[in-house]
């Protein structure tokens, strides 16, 4: 206690203020066990605003200044409340995260996932505003069933715009970046001569590697189309449930 009084009593305020700001949440919480003038300072408003506008840039409450005036709307978060609500979105994400994994398991029979439930289950990320972290954290994991990473893998694409590298490097990060997927999609038949011809069908394996940096993202297009105008169909299955060579294949005929 001694030796943290006499830090407190040499240490500019700005030069700890900075120190704290530049920390991780997991960092600061811990900085702020040690003593009363570090927790009064790791609980201050400013640095918790930054964090939480970090996290979760696209929410739209928090486009708004914190110290604004009484006639801001009323979504804004009071100036003491920005430590709170960062707690609270980040229990309400990581609810929301098991809540969509849990929806990816049950309708994954035999490993494998229509079109439409995936689709549900992106749309659930962002009608909850996931940020880019939020998908590392709760699903780039390795445990997981690797349909849940290509969930976050396409809401990144898709919703974040995060770029493909950025995509690449957070799969490497989690050990994911070598795990693959069998993307299926059923076309209708092309007419010929006034008679339709069988339904084609198309498969494609790839990594979640190959997926992110993909230059004309094929696939993650298809995917995110799901069963519209000619094609009939799409699922994907999981490395486990097949033993088809990583090499990427296209096959038709399907009737």
């Amino acid at each position: 206690m001694k030796q943290f009084e006499a830090i407190h009593n040499t240490l500019p305020e700005d030069v700890a203020l900075k120190i704290a700001s530049m920390l991780s949440v997991r960092d600061l919480c811990a900085l702020g066990c040690c003593s009363r003038f570090w927790r009064e300072l790791c609980g201050l408003d400013c640095i918790w605003e930054a964090l939480t506008r970090e996290r979760w840039p696209s929410l739209a409450c928090f486009q708004f200044s914190a110290s604004s005036s009484s006639s801001a709307p009323p979504t804004a978060p009071n100036v003491k409340e920005w430590r709170k609500l960062y707690i609270a979105k980040h229990n309400e994400v990581a609810a929301g995260a098991a809540a969509t994994a849990k929806f990816v398991e049950d309708n994954s029979s035999s490993k494998s996932l229509e079109g439409g439930d995936y689709l549900k289950a992106i749309n659930s990320l962002n009608d909850m505003k996931f940020g880019f972290k939020d998908v590392q954290m709760y699903l780039f994991k390795p445990e997981l069933n690797v349909i849940i990473n290509l969930v976050g893998l396409q809401y990144c694409f898709t919703w974040l715009r995060i770029p493909g590298d950025q995509l690449k490097e957070a799969l490497q990060m989690s050990e994911i970046a070598d795990r693959h997927v069998c993307i299926k999609w059923w076309k209708l038949g092309r007419w010929f001569y006034g008679f339709r011809m069988r339904d084609e069908s198309y498969s494609r394996w790839a990594s979640l590697a190959d997926l992110a940096i993909d230059d004309d993202k094929r696939l993650l297009a298809v995917l995110l189309r799901g069963a519209i105008h000619e094609v009939l169909r799409v699922q994907i299955c999981s490395e486990d449930q097949h033993t088809t060579p990583w090499s990427a294949q296209i096959t038709q005929g399907h009737g």
